[in-house]
């Protein structure tokens, strides 16, 4: 079974090489978020226990999510392995992974970190520009309107959103990229570390990634 770790800050390009690894390797991507909404909608044990914490606005405890994890783990679709998204996300939940994957008889077989340096990451995340009008959006490096500051579909002014601004997504990223730090040196002592450069096109990263895992034994199902 390969259990592959998809690491990456947010606007790393992380969340468009998961499904298109996915289709390579022939295994799912699992996220926690989807596997909240499943259980909780399916009304598991798991799931009414999770909903719990979730209602009360508190963080699903390590434990349980390890547990909805390992629950994902024994559906046929998984039966070659799964492609982890968003999990772990701290230290603390890395070594919990472990173990219980140890408990099984298996392993993390790579952690991939898509590495974009934290500057380029503001810059891509605090460029979003949104209209009054209808929310159309518009990005100033990626989708620049044709008149600055004006939508090019109904004429209204454009905005940006307090979580867009660089000063909010700073303080935001320097609290995330800590906690990612602390994963990244969990699978680095480990030996399952890959990084690969998130600078380039897509499918430059998607050759990189490939690469990574082929150097960790990691190949496609059947």
């Amino acid at each position: 079974m390969n259990v592959v770790v998809l690491l990456g800050a947010p606007g790393a390009g992380k969340g468009t090489q998961a499904p298109l690894l996915a289709a390579r390797l022939g295994i799912p991507v699992v996220a926690t978020g989807g596997l909240f909404r499943a259980a909780v909608r399916d009304g598991t044990p798991l799931g009414l226990e999770a909903r719990r914490y979730m209602d009360a606005g508190q963080l699903v405890p390590d434990e349980i999510v390890v547990k909805l994890l390992l629950e994902r783990l024994g559906r046929p679709d998984a039966a070659a392995g799964v492609i982890l998204d968003g999990f772990p996300r701290t230290d603390v939940q890395a070594a919990a992974l472990d173990r219980a994957l140890a408990d099984r008889g298996s392993a993390v077989s790579a952690a991939v970190l898509v590495d974009v340096p934290a500057e380029e990451l503001i810059r891509r995340m605090s460029g979003r520009w949104i209209c009054r009008a209808a929310g159309h959006p518009y990005h100033e490096v990626f989708s620049p309107p044709r008149q600055a500051g004006v939508c090019d579909l109904d004429g209204s002014e454009l905005y940006q959103r307090a979580d867009d601004q660089p000063a909010t997504i700073r303080a935001r990223m320097d609290q995330q990229l800590g906690a990612l730090g602390q994963v990244i040196e969990h699978y680095r002592a480990s030996g399952v570390l890959r990084v690969v450069n998130g600078l380039q096109e897509i499918d430059a990263v998607a050759a990189a990634v490939d690469a990574a895992l082929a150097d960790a034994g990691v190949t496609a199902a059947g």
